[in-house]
This record gives structure tokens, C-alpha cells and sequence, in this order.
């Protein structure tokens, strides 16, 4: 039997409602467990990245306060001598960190100043450990909030030293911030972790360290209010694989055979989910994980799920650790398993009894048209008469989305134009991918690469190597925010980099959804450049003009001394003859005498060798000791050195002899070769941090060499012409004029292009022969 149409389309419809239906039903049920497994997944990372970053937050403070009371006690702004002044200063670090259970310092003599909360009689208490009169002493002191002394005592029988502690050992052995392991506070009985600070006396050396007791017990409390599902937990794990956080804080700590409180590993928690989540994890592979691990695993006739992170930063190489049932997320689904299928049983017979129903509505004007198409060709009906009310709707309702595709394709072609037509670099970049979806002439022009070229490429791929933490122009972006302007250095084709000011607009659809990035791109390069020229030009101004003010200064400070200082010597001079007239006076007297004269004469010839040097007039050769003048040069520079974490180091013979030349420049060029290759160590972040100067006689010279452990000199530089120079900063001048002045001397002065570990500078200077001293016009 042939079915009519409508029959037909209304058991085809509610066929196809009803096997969509029981699609959508069906691969729920195939997915969704797994859909709810990766939420979970995704859950329980979130926890462990939130647990992260509330530890980071809760300890960072101590290293602040640590390297803060570090460089206080080292620049002596804090004097560590002073233990009233430094009790109070840890005392107030105490009061505005809440985290901080004590802070201390201790000395390298053995002086300790221990501030740290107390039960009674007051809040607070400190420790001190002095040596009065050479005598140890040791006092505590209980304060108020104010500071004042509450109770005191002495403990004659205290024998603790802070250099026996491993914080105080290692804070000295890595001259650095150093973190402890985590471990139980023999005073409070709670978990806690030590961060001790150096403080420097020199390159090398220490005058004690400060260090930071924190109780992280905090952080426990802080995993017992998380709510990861029904009954999930987390916890945090040392890298030895002791507990160190868990919301039971009861289970972390335990006792050992000496009665002394230690940490809990967990192959022997008491937390036994905990144990079967984690335990092989530490036998097979061991803490810290190096990327995140998510397994499943059963316990006692249950399903969990286990994630672990990575550590949590070098410093703390804790790894955190969550556990959660698979029930807590799937539970619910598995049980109304059965049950969907049966209401999607019953959905899908309504929908299509519904659709019966609809096909039959909308096939009417179907058939009243078959009726009447029927009629006609009968001749029944005159085709003359109007169509269906329904064929008159569709008709209308067809020619408006006509109209509305035309002006659609007409607003499109002149975006179209206008796109491509700019002077103004355009584009549409892709919001998920940063691709380019279309690009105009103009960026085509600017970046050096064609259509195709740029529609295959990411915006990021254009972005020059230096600026690549922009990424794409939509990273500024947020859900909030519509647009995005800023500039960015490019990468042409070619390898040129041009400076562009970028404006990028987020299109989004009806729902909020982001569509595609405009982004319009315009060359400052010519711009910047300007700004930088006149940069560079004021600096240089303005550097000029302190030299020159600095040199009037020097001139007329040394014209001023010098009076004074003829003076004086005129004096002593008359006094000696007064002595000597009398005949009978004290030898010392002479002699004091003599000294006044002699010193006065000294510091006028160094008044006028600076004056000369400032007016350029004079040059005064004279012999002089160049191991003391090296000394003397290394103690103006070692404040720098020091900052810079640099070492220099003298290799004289003992035997070096006097040679004669201009004192005053020689230890011009000195400080400067030495300054200069400060600046190039602490620039180029060098492991080796030293610098080496070696002196040798070789005939009538003798040569000196100054070599440091930096990034070298390129062999594109001349360094010793004008305005030649390394340094951005630089004007080019230094070594220029350092030659100049070895030259003067009679020397020369030379790179050693063949030193490969650094750089390696070379000047020689003549010998004394005992002669008096010379002086010329410069």
C-alpha cells in the first residue's frame, strides 16, 4: 500500500526526534563519566595551583624581612654592635608579620639577639648573647607591645652558639638566602620552616646572619576549610617524603624514640587513603614530581582519583598532593543512569506524537495545494485566483531575506574596500589561534611579506625577539575590556626591526563570544628614533655639564687648600728655626715639627697635581711605588666591587721596582681599566666574578695587566678611538684618553685580542732611575 506524504513526513519526523533523542541520551551516558572525570581532574588542579600559591604568599614575606634586616645590618643602618637597636628593629618585624614566629640574628663573634612571641609573662621575649668585658652573658627579656621591659633573667648555664646551626653554617657556606627543610620548632611544638639571610663584610666574608622562624601550620588550616567535593583532602609533601600540611594537623607529627617531635613520611600516614593515593608514587619515582601526575586508584571497595603537582618553587620543594572520590563527581550520574534512559524514553514518544502532530499542520498547505492544483488541471478552479494565504507569508518572508543578503554582500564588499584600501596597516587575527584570517596591502608593505605569506603565519610570528611576552595583541584582553593599545617592535622578512603602535578591537557575537581581532598597526619606527636621539643628547648634555661644573669646583677647592696649606708649612718652618736658635729644646719637639712641615708640603704637592691636572698645565713625573699606588686605586673601587660581587686580586713580585711617571694619571688609568671591567662582570651576569692584575719588569719597563672574567670586547670595536665604546651609556672617551696619558708617560697601552676568557688589558711604564722630579707643559 503507498503511504501519502503526510503520513510519510510524520513518522519520518518523530523517527528522527526519536532516534535523536535516544543519540543525545546514549552518548551521554557514554561520556559524560569521562566528561566529569576531567572536571574533576581540572578541580583538583585548581586546589592544588590555589594551595601553591597561598604557601608562596604566606612565606615570601620572611625572605623580604630577612634580606631587608640583611642589608640594613650590612650598609650598617642597622647596626648589628648595637643589640638594643637591633632587638628593637626585629622586634618591630615581628609585630607587623603575623606569620613570623621569631626573627634572630647572629653574629660571627658569637653574639646572638633572638626576638619571638611568648605565652607570659608578656607577649613577646628575646634572647640576647653578649660578650661585655669579654665575659659571655646571656639575658632574657620579656616586653610589652610598647617594648618595655617586663621581666628579666640571666642564664649562666645557656650554652648555645648560632654558628653551630645549620641555618647560620649554610647562610655562610652559600653567601646567599637559603630555606631549611621543614621540621617541628623545639619551642612551640609546631611545624615550621627557617630562612636565613647573610650579612656580607667584604666579597667574601660575613658578619652574621639574620634568619626568619615561620610556623606553617597556617597553611594546614588553611587545606582543612577547602571543600574538594564531599569528602576530598589535601596535603603537602616534602621532597624527602615527609607530611609537612594536612587538614588533620594531629596525623603530620609523631615522636621518636628520643621523645623528640618529627615529621611523618607518608608510606607510614595515618591517613591510609592518603597512603594508597601516594606511597607507590614515592617508591617508584620519589618527590618532587617533575610534571603533574593524575592516576585512579581504589581503596577499600571505593573509586579515588589522586592528582600531584610539581613543587612549589625552588626554594620550597614541596610537592601538593589531592585525593577525592570518583562518587563526590560521578556518583549521582551513575545512579540516575537507568532513570534518564526511561525519561529519555518517554521524551522521545512525546516529541514525536508533537511531531505527528506539526507534520500534519504543515503539510495542510501542501495538500490544499495538491487539491487545488488538481482542480485546476480539471478545470474546476480558475488559476487566475489568489494563492494560499501561507504561500503569501513564505513569499514575503523569501523576497525580505533576499533584500537582507543583498545589503549584507553590499556592506561587506565596502568594508571590503576600505579594508584593503587603508593607509593604515589591518588585519583580522583569530582570538583562540593568533593566525591572521585577512590582511591588507599595506601590512604586506610594512612587514615585507606577501598575502599568502602572512595568512599561513601568527601574530606572534611577526613579533621581534625582544618583545615576545606580548605574544598576540589580544593578551591584554579581558572579559570585561573591548580594545587593547600599545607598541611592539617587528620582524621584517628582511631581518629589520621596526617600531609599529598597535590598536586591536575584540568583535564579539550576540552571545559575548569573541569573533575575530581588527587590529591596525601604524610605523613609529622614525618616531622612536627621534625620542631617542634627543634622549641621548640631553644625558650627553647634561653629563658635560656636570664635568665641567665638577672641574671649576675641583680647580677652586684646590686653589683654596693651597693657601692654608703654604701657611702651615711657613710655620713649622719658623718654628724649626726658633728650636734650633734655642739650643736647648726637647728632640721630640723637632721632630713633631719636622713632621708638620713635611706632611704640609706633601698634601700642597697633591693640591697642586690635582689643580694641574683639572687646568691641563703641567704634567709632574716623579718615581713612585706602584704596588702602593695599586692599593691604594683597589680600596677607591671596592665599595663597587663589592656591590657587584667581584673579587680583585694583586699579583706582584716583591721585588717590583719604582718607576717613574705621573702618580695622578697613572691612578687615573687604574681606576678606570679596574671600574671598567666591574661594569662588564656585573653586566654580563659572569659565574666567575674576578678580576686579575699582575705587574712584571721586562728591561726598562714595567708591564702591568688587568684581565676580569666579563664578555670580551668585540673585535668590531676599536676601543681606543673617540667615541668607541661598549657601554650604552658610554661616550666612547675613557680609553681614549687612558691611552693618551700612558703615552705621555712614556708608555703604550694595548688589548690582548688573544685572551679568550675575558678581557686583557696591557700597559707598560719606565723604570725610576733615581732621578729628581720632572716638570712639563702638557
Amino acid at each position: 500500500m503507498r503511504l501519502s506524504l503526510s503520513a510519510l513526513l510524520a513518522f519520518g519526523l518523530a523517527g528522527l526526534q526519536f532516534l535523536a533523542v535516544l543519540a543525545v541520551v546514549f552518548s551521554s551516558y557514554v561520556t559524560s563519566e569521562r566528561a566529569l572525570l576531567e572536571h574533576a581532574r581540572s578541580l583538583l588542579s585548581d586546589v592544588g595551583t590555589n594551595t601553591a600559591e597561598h604557601s608562596k604568599g604566606f612565606l615570601d614575606p620572611a625572605r623580604g624581612a630577612a634580606e631587608l634586616a640583611a642589608r640594613l645590618a650590612q650598609h650598617k643602618v642597622v647596626a648589628s654592635e648595637d643589640t638594643r637597636q637591633l632587638e628593637l628593629f626585629l622586634f618591630q618585624q615581628l609585630q607587623i608579620t603575623p606569620q613570623f614566629s621569631g626573627l634572630y640574628f647572629g653574629g660571627e663573634d658569637g653574639t646572638f639577639v633572638y626576638v619571638m612571641r611568648s605565652d607570659g609573662p608578656a607577649p613577646y621575649r628575646s634572647k640576647l648573647i653578649t660578650f661585655p668585658d669579654g665575659q659571655r652573658k646571656v639575658e632574657f627579656v620579656w616586653r610589652d607591645v610598647d617594648f618595655s621591659r617586663v621581666e628579666d633573667r640571666l642564664d649562666p648555664e645557656d650554652k648555645f652558639d648560632p654558628r653551630d646551626r645549620p641555618w647560620y653554617s649554610r647562610a655562610k657556606e652559600k653567601l646567599t638566602t637559603i630555606w631549611t627543610d621543614p621540621y617541628i620548632f623545639f619551642s612551640s611544638q609546631e611545624p615550621g620552616i627557617t630562612l636565613a639571610a647573610p650579612v656580607r663584610d667584604g666579597p667574601k666574608g660575613i658578619r652574621g646572619v639574620v634568619g626568619v622562624d615561620i610556623e606553617i601550620s597556617n597553611i594546614s588550616q588553611f587545606l582543612s576549610r577547602l571543600n574538594i567535593g564531599q569528602n576530598g583532602r589535601a596535603l603537602i609533601i616534602n621532597r624527602n617524603g615527609d607530611v609537612i600540611a594536612h587538614p588533620d594537623q594531629s596525623l603530620i607529627k609523631v615522636r621518636d624514640g628520643e621523645g623528640t617531635l618529627r615529621f611523618v613520611n607518608i608510606e607510614a600516614f595515618d591517613d591510609p587513603i592518603a597512603r594508597a593515593a601516594f606511597a607507590d608514587l614515592a617508591k617508584s619515582t620519589g618527590f618532587p614530581v617533575k610534571q603533574e601526575v593524575f592516576h585512579q586508584f581504589g581503596y577499600d571497595g571505593h573509586d579515588y582519583i589522586a592528582n600531584v603537582l610539581p613543587v612549589v618553587s625552588e626554594q620550597m620543594p614541596w610537592t601538593i598532593a589531592v585525593y577525592a572520590p570518583q562518587d563526590d563527581f560521578i556518583g549521582e550520574i551513575k545512579r540516575n543512569r537507568a532513570d534518564n534512559i526511561w525519561i529519555a524514553a518517554l521524551v522521545a514518544i512525546i516529541t514525536g506524537l508533537a511531531g505527528l502532530w506539526l507534520a500534519k499542520y504543515i503539510y495542510r498547505p501542501v495538500r490544499a495545494f495538491a487539491v487545488r492544483s488538481a482542480l485546476v488541471s480539471q478545470g474546476e478552479a480558475d488559476p487566475s485566483e489568489p494563492l494560499p494565504r501561507t504561500y503569501r507569508e513564505l513569499s514575503q518572508a523569501n523576497e525580505t531575506l533576499v533584500q537582507q543578503i543583498v545589503a549584507r554582500k553590499k556592506a561587506e564588499r565596502e568594508y571590503g574596500q576600505t579594508f584593503n584600501l587603508s593607509s593604515r596597516a589591518m588585519a583580522q587575527i583569530s582570538p583562540q589561534s593568533g593566525r591572521f584570517l585577512k590582511v591588507n596591502s599595506k601590512l604586506c608593505e610594512i612587514s615585507g611579506y606577501n598575502a599568502d605569506e602572512l595568512l599561513s603565519m601568527c601574530y606572534k610570528d611577526l613579533i621581534a625577539p625582544q618583545d615576545k611576552t606580548t605574544m598576540t595583541p589580544l593578551a591584554e584582553l579581558s572579559e570585561d575590556t573591548f580594545s587593547v593599545k600599545h607598541d611592539t617592535r617587528v620582524l621584517r622578512k628582511d631581518g629589520s626591526i621596526l617600531h609599529l603602535a598597535v590598536n586591536a578591537i575584540l568583535i564579539r557575537d550576540q552571545d559575548g563570544n569573541p569573533l575575530h581581532a581588527v587590529v591596525t598597526l601604524d610605523d613609529i619606527t622614525a618616531i622612536k628614533a627621534q625620542e631617542n636621539e634627543i634622549a641621548r643628547l640631553n644625558r650627553d648634555l647634561s653629563h658635560l655639564a656636570r664635568g665641567n661644573t665638577m672641574g671649576q669646583m675641583a680647580a677652586g677647592l684646590a686653589h683654596e687648600l693651597n693657601q692654608p696649606l703654604s701657611a702651615i708649612a711657613q710655620n713649622a718652618d719658623s718654628g724649626l728655626l726658633i728650636v734650633d736658635n734655642a739650643g736647648n729644646s726637647a728632640p721630640e719637639l723637632r721632630e713633631i715639627l719636622g713632621e708638620i712641615e713635611e706632611q704640609s708640603l706633601r698634601a700642597g704637592e697633591i693640591i697642586r697635581a690635582l689643580r694641574g691636572f683639572i687646568s691641563k698645565d703641567e704634567i709632574h713625573i716623579s718615581e713612585f711605588n706602584l704596588a702602593e699606588l695599586l692599593e691604594q686605586a683597589n680600596r677607591l673601587v671596592q665599595a663597587e666591587a663589592t656591590e657587584a660581587d667581584v673579587a680583585i686580586l694583586s699579583q706582584l713580585p716583591d721585588d717590583l721596582p719604582k718607576v717613574r711617571a705621573n702618580r695622578i694619571q697613572i691612578a687615573q688609568v687604574l681606576v678606570n681599566l679596574l671600574r671598567n671591567a666591574i661594569e662588564a662582570i656585573s653586566e654580563a651576569d659572569a659565574h666567575h666574578r674576578k678580576i686579575t692584575v699582575r705587574a712584571m719588569q721586562i728591561g726598562k719597563l714595567v708591564e702591568v695587566q688587568i684581565e676580569d672574567t666579563g664578555p670580551g670586547v668585540s673585535t668590531e670595536i676599536n676601543l681606543f678611538a673617540q667615541f668607541e665604546t661598549t657601554k650604552k651609556s658610554g661616550m666612547g672617551l675613557g680609553l681614549s684618553i687612558c691611552r693618551s696619558m700612558i703615552d705621555a708617560n712614556g708608555g703604550t697601552m694595548w688589548l690582548d685580542r688573544s685572551y679568550r676568557d675575558g678581557a686583557r688589558f696591557h700597559f707598560t711604564i719606565p723604570i725610576g732611575d733615581g732621578g729628581a722630579t720632572l716638570t712639563t707643559k702638557a
